[in-house]
């Protein structure tokens, strides 16, 4: 992180890597609880356990929209043409989707009801959200403030117009709410919004200062913390509708938690000496946030993906007290921290490879 004077230019802001790393390391507790005998489920540990899984989705999406408006606003001020910096963004997209869709194929027979591919998990929510959100960073990422305000504004806007999500009806109710005939876990609406004011805090990051950034999640914070107190308001205003989903003021509960955590990895951030060495959980963090995409998808086939009929979920699933969730957790992160380290590596070397080759220079005819 740059000082508070100085213009952020490093090509990753590590606090926004280590918020992504730790929503992948809640998502794997969170998707394991399902190995809890169900009588433990309503203790008071579960309980606490479920409000912080409360903020992995936020925090997963808002990382995204954080790092597609970094590269954008980046890709405005560099050198050379914006157009492959453009097509990546979009093939990364594309890869989401496609891990998105993998994922549905293999839990869902799409072959005999293609209907499954309208179902919306988080990762089909990320990448349909951020395809909507490119035209916008693209067309204002010559303009970092002005893109920063109109990503708060549009994901605002998207807070406000979601409870009358839960009224649609149709062939894309799957889209918009969670009652459609496929139950979707992460419809667009309300949590495109927080992909919006990533792109702001992205927006903010590439070109703002290390003040300018806290002040962005404090800003939010309040926010937040304004549509927390108007639930009242909420509730008189809007037609009935899913009120721990959709309804305003949750959404800036939330907020309020996950800013809250933002500004504290931003601290520890800028406290951390230049090129310390990294710590094993720092580390993790950095593998998790860097690598997510990969981690997402071999976290949800360790768990229930079956191999001649055996998987995670049908050794344990329903079985576990606290002591065997714990360590079914911890042999889940490490499984997913290796797969995803191995991933990572073939990627980048597909990557290097299908990378296009420079064009030597070429130098005056001599005599």
């Amino acid at each position: 992180m740059p000082s508070p004077s100085q213009r952020s230019t490093q090509a990753r802001v590590r606090a926004f890597d280590w918020l992504r790393g730790l929503a992948v390391l809640v998502m794997v507790e969170t998707h394991a609880m399902v190995l809890l005998r169900k009588e433990l489920l309503g203790t008071q540990v579960a309980g606490v356990l479920d409000y912080v899984n409360g903020l992995v989705a936020p925090s997963f999406i808002f990382a995204a929209g954080f790092s597609l408006a970094l590269v954008q606003v980046r890709a405005a001020s560099a050198a050379g043409p914006r157009a492959p910096r453009v097509l990546r963004s979009l093939r990364r997209i594309g890869e989401v989707l496609a891990v998105g869709t993998l994922l549905n194929w293999v839990w869902f027979p799409i072959s005999v009801e293609p209907g499954w591919l309208l179902r919306i998990d988080i990762l089909q929510c990320i990448g349909l959200t951020l395809l909507a959100a490119l035209p916008l960073n693209v067309a204002l990422g010559g303009r970092p403030r002005v893109l920063a305000t109109a990503s708060l504004l549009v994901g605002l806007a998207l807070f406000l117009v979601a409870p009358f999500a839960d009224g649609v009806t149709g062939p894309l109710q799957d889209l918009f709410n969670k009652a459609g005939p496929r139950h979707s876990v992460f419809p667009l609406l309300p949590w495109a919004g927080w992909a919006f004011l990533g792109g702001a805090a992205g927006a903010t990051a590439a070109r703002g200062t290390a003040a300018e950034i806290r002040r962005l999640a404090v800003g939010i914070a309040i926010a937040s913390v304004a549509l927390w107190l108007l639930k009242p308001v909420w509730l008189a205003a809007y037609p009935p509708h899913a009120l721990w989903v959709t309804d305003p003021a949750n959404t800036g509960a939330r907020g309020i938690s996950v800013m809250a955590v933002l500004l504290f990895l931003l601290a520890i951030e800028a406290r951390a000496p230049a090129g310390a060495r990294r710590s094993p959980a720092v580390w993790l963090l950095e593998l998790f946030g860097t690598s997510s995409l990969a981690a997402y998808f071999w976290h949800e086939i360790l768990i229930y993906y079956q191999v001649r009929g055996v998987s995670v979920i049908r050794l344990a699933g329903g079985r576990c007290g606290w002591a065997g969730f714990a360590g079914w957790v911890v042999v889940l992160v490490a499984g997913t921290a290796l797969l995803s380290w191995l991933t990572d590596k073939v990627y980048r070397r597909v990557d290097r490879r299908l990378a296009p080759r420079p064009v030597p220079a070429v130098g005056p005819v001599s005599a």
